[in-house]
């Protein structure tokens, strides 16, 4: 009704107001579907342009987020190919390092935000030649690092200025932090490489520096003990949320990733073969029943809700949309077992690698073969190899 009212009000309706106001009805409740179609009344009848990426830009709230309304909207114009995605995703980027930016003290600011529009201008031209652009989180991370390091300067070595800092100011800032010393030293090479070609300072602090680590695999595992707890805990414990099992058995019996499981869709799930697709992993992934069940189980929950969404994990922010569920859900997911993600998804690598070929589990999990080499371990299980009668 609410609808109708509307069309029936405006000179010329858009062919595509009936679609919307059905689109909403069947996603939200009836106070929050009527008052979407209110707001957009409201658009529609000012005298600015009705098109739909002019109303899409109108209906966003300044700040760190657009507003349901403004979601809503841009769910639909994109589902039905009336308007682009907007860039909210790159203002919420651009705000983050700009408070990045803003907590450098302030006579070694300037340098940082230059460092900063440079590396933007370096991503944007590798998205125009199609090659890997850093993504917002590593330029992010490497203003935290640059941030951390003017802080220090000026607190613990009393020095202001890009120019005074030398080689024992850099290694006194990577003492502090020795488990991140790799990470930190790398970005700071990158700085200083920028400041020396800008005439910022006149020699390279960081350049004589090294890491002073081995590259292979320093995480922590699980044991037999405790994979077998978590086994139990996801496979026969009704109280615990389905997102947690899902998440936890995948990562523990097929090496999932956060981003992996947060990407799978319901296209990606073939219930015949009982396989689903994983990331960029160029074949599917058969299941074992115990798998199969957490994830019929996971359905079963999303079934719960009245959504659209094309995704298997579904929360309550997502589920009026068609977005995957935030990476800070998917951190947070496996709190209650008392392990993170990261630290099961490695016990399942390490063993795999070290106990078949590690070129195989590479290609089976779309990794470079480089990359699986970090998880051999320097130890020989002696029970594989040829006895001396053998040998002989």
């Amino acid at each position: 009704m609410r609808g109708e009212h509307l069309r029936d009000r405006l000179a010329e309706p858009p062919l595509w107001l009936s679609d919307f106001v059905a689109y909403v009805a069947a996603r939200f409740c009836v106070s929050r579907a009527c008052g979407f179609v209110t707001d957009l009344g409201r658009l529609l009848e000012d005298e600015q342009s009705n098109l739909p990426h002019a109303l899409l830009e109108r209906s966003r709230r300044p700040g760190r987020s657009m507003g349901s309304f403004a979601r809503a909207l841009e769910d639909f114009f994109t589902l039905h190919g009336l308007a682009l995605p907007t860039d909210q995703a790159e203002r919420l980027a651009a705000g983050r390092r700009r408070r990045r930016i803003d907590a450098v003290p302030e006579p070694l600011r300037p340098a940082v935000a230059s460092f900063d529009a440079s590396r933007m201008r370096a991503q944007d031209r590798a998205r125009r030649a199609g090659t890997r652009p850093r993504s917002d989180h590593t330029l992010e991370t490497a203003l935290s690092i640059l941030r951390d390091l003017a802080v220090f300067l000026v607190d613990h070595r009393g020095k202001g200025d890009w120019a005074l800092v030398d080689v024992h100011d850099v290694e006194a800032f990577l003492v502090t932090l020795p488990r991140a010393r790799k990470r930190r030293l790398t970005v700071l090479r990158q700085f200083f490489r920028f400041a020396r070609s800008k005439h910022i300072v006149l020699v390279d602090p960081a350049r004589t520096l090294t890491a002073k680590e081995a590259n292979g695999f320093r995480g922590r595992t699980l044991t037999l003990d405790q994979q077998r707890e978590l086994f139990r805990r996801w496979t026969t414990d009704e109280h615990v949320h389905p997102h947690e099992a899902l998440m936890g058995m995948f990562a523990l019996l097929h090496g999932a990733s956060s981003s992996e499981v947060r990407m799978l869709q319901i296209t990606h799930v073939h219930p015949v073969a009982q396989t689903v697709r994983l990331g960029k992993r160029p074949h599917p992934v058969p299941l074992d029943p115990a798998s199969w069940a957490v994830l019929h189980r996971c359905l079963a929950h999303r079934a719960a809700w009245p959504t659209a969404n094309p995704h298997v994990m579904v929360t309550k922010g997502t589920k009026a949309g068609r977005s995957p569920a935030s990476t800070a859900y998917l951190s947070h997911v496996l709190d209650d077992c008392g392990y993170p993600p990261r630290m099961i998804r490695s016990t399942r690598l390490v063993d795999l690698v070290n106990t078949i070929d590690p070129k195989l589990v590479a290609a089976a999990f779309g990794m470079d073969p480089q990359t699986t080499l970090i998880y051999l371990a320097d130890h020989v299980d002696t029970s594989r190899l040829p006895s001396r009668a053998e040998s002989r």
